[in-house]
Formats: C-alpha cells, structure tokens, sequence
C-alpha cells in the first residue's frame, strides 16, 4: 500500500472520530433529550461492526502474519478488562475527583483509538476501513457520556465541553499522529502481533462496553442497529473475498 495514501486514510478516519464525537458533546449540549434517545442506537451499531471486524478479518490477518497473534488478542482483552477495572473502582469517588478519574479513562481509550487506526490501515484499507467505521460511529455516544461525565463532577457547562473536546475528541487524532510514523519500520511479523493486540482491545470494547450499555437501555429495534452493523460488515468484507 503507498504510504501516503495510508496516511490519509489514518489522517481523515482520526480527524473524522473527533468531529463526531464533537458532534455528540454538541447534540447533548443543545439537544439533550434527542441525543440521549439516539445515543444507543449509535452504540450498538457500532458494536456490531466492531465485533464483527476483528472476528473476521482483523484476527484472521494478524495470525496470517504471526502465529502468535492469538496471545496478543487475549493480551488486548486482558488489558482492557484490568484497566477499565482500574476507572470504575476510582470512580466510585465523588465530585470533580469523580470527573478526573472517568476523563482519564475515556483519554486512554479515545488514544488507543487513535493508535488502532494507524495499525489497521498499515495492514490494509479494507481492515482500516471496517475498524475505523465502527469507531467513528462510536464517537457520537462517547461525545455525549464524557459531556455527562464532567457535568456530574460539577464543573461549569463550558468547562465541561471543553474538557470533554479535550480528552475524548483530540486524543485520538493525537494517538494516531504519534503511533503513525513508528509503523512503517515494523516487520509483517511485528505489526501481525500489534494488529492481534488490537483486534482483542476492538472485541472488548464491543462485547464488554458498548453492547452491554446499549442492552441495559432496552430501546425499541436496537438490536436492529446492532444487526446492521454486523451486516454492513459482513457485506463488505465478503464483496472483498468474493
């Protein structure tokens, strides 16, 4: 793959996730009642292609270029699992502590975002492409909590905002840009491992985070949304392979 063609696809999908989830703050900031009825919608969608994603094509291709791309997956779910473990034990403190303790969380995983798109994409379109979708969507629901987030904390509605832009929308480009330049001196073998670590931290966010707070809303047809979004990405990779 060219690599500058590589690195617009990394560059637009990492811009486009932090203008969606600008999108969502902005949605629950001047239309709350819309945004937190969409919300879950938006999330199981999501949910559906990124649990399809890595199960078809992501783990697939990363055991393709290193067999023991399956430990890194589990390494990437068991990391997911222990780190989000971390947050919600802080978080069980109140206040502004309360704000920081979530914000970090959300800045660590809006990060990994970022770095997942540099990784799939270096693997291929295609990989990047149903990865970075899912994401993107994503972000709008992620928008919104991180806005509820500090407004719980009780901090002032535009200091919510912008540190909700800050941690939940630009670190991910960050977390791109940084990631990007490392990835073109990699091995196949290398970034196989580093696409098995990813493809186990997509499964997570799928099967352990969205998906369970999109059920535990219970709204009308969400698993519609959710079966879309395994359908789109059914559909897309099989009019590759076929």
């Amino acid at each position: 793959m060219n690599t500058s063609s590589t690195f617009i696809w990394v560059a637009g999908f990492a811009v486009l996730s932090a203008i969606v989830n600008g999108v969502g703050i902005f949605a629950i900031v001047k239309y709350r009642a819309w945004a937190e009825r969409t919300k879950t919608y938006f999330m199981c969608f999501a949910a559906g292609i990124l649990i399809s994603t890595p199960l078809m094509l992501a783990l697939p291709q990363a055991i393709q270029k290193n067999s023991s791309s399956g430990f890194m997956a589990a390494g990437g779910f068991l990391f997911m699992v222990f780190s989000s473990r971390f947050v919600k034990y802080h978080a069980k403190k109140k206040t502004l502590a309360f704000g920081i303790i979530v914000a970090e969380g959300i800045g660590i995983h809006s990060f990994i975002d970022g770095v997942i798109y540099a990784v799939t994409f270096s693997v291929s379109i295609m990989t990047g492409f149903l990865a970075g979708t899912g994401l993107v969507v994503h972000e709008f629901a992620e928008g919104v909590i991180t806005y509820l987030v500090f407004m719980e904390a009780g901090i002032s509605k535009k200091t919510a905002i912008f540190y909700a832009l800050l941690v939940a929308s630009f670190t991910t480009p960050l977390g791109a840009f940084i990631a990007y330049p490392f990835l073109g001196n990699l091995s196949q073998s290398t970034l196989g491992l580093m696409l098995g670590f990813m493809a186990g931290v997509l499964i997570y966010v799928s099967a352990s985070h969205l998906l369970p707070e999109a059920i535990e809303e219970e709204k009308e047809h969400s698993i519609l949304a959710f079966l879309g979004g395994v359908g789109l990405a059914v559909f897309i990779v099989l009019s590759k392979l076929l």
